[in-house]
């Protein structure tokens, strides 16, 4: 196969799908790194705080998948949203975001088993324009320590 005037024989040898730079050679921070700087943005709560910020209107989002959530149980009042589109559904300027994320200076918790990933979703939500994107200390398992409630309602699935 020939290539087309102008390429650069670098160009025509790589394959589409390999990575830009060698990540042999690439700087790699690690994920203690890549979770203290996603921590460092938020003021984290705890399961008693989550209790107080939702009585005080703020927004439960459940990221455990529908295994977790079918095994451990489900959080009372929270809105379930796949991980995959978090994002999508919060973000001010998305055109799939949910009606409850409208609401102006709202918090919104991120909730996962046990508060490692909800951390970096969380600092992604803030980077995506949702200033008040936090998450609970601990995660779900916190929360069951912590002796709160679960719900016997049909889970809020937001797809």
């Amino acid at each position: 196969m020939t290539a087309p005037p102008g390429l650069h024989r670098a160009a025509r040898t790589r394959s589409p799908h390999a990575p830009l730079e060698d990540p042999v050679d690439a700087p790699h921070r690690g994920i203690n790194s890549l979770l203290a700087d996603a921590r460092a943005g938020l003021r984290r709560l705890t399961p008693l705080e989550v209790v107080d910020a939702l009585a005080d209107g703020a927004l439960l989002i459940d990221t455990r998948t529908l295994e977790q959530r079918t095994e451990q149980g489900d959080l009372p009042g929270a809105i379930c949203i796949d991980r995959t589109v978090l994002e999508w559904r919060l973000a001010p300027d998305s055109t799939h975001r949910i009606p409850e994320a409208a609401v102006p200076g709202r918090t919104i918790i991120v909730v996962c088993r046990q508060g490692y990933s909800s951390s970096l979703a969380a600092a992604s939500l803030q980077a995506a324009g949702v200033p008040g994107a936090t998450d609970m200390i601990g995660g779900f398992e916190a929360w069951v320590t912590a002796g709160l409630p679960l719900s016997d309602a049909p889970a809020d699935v937001r797809r």
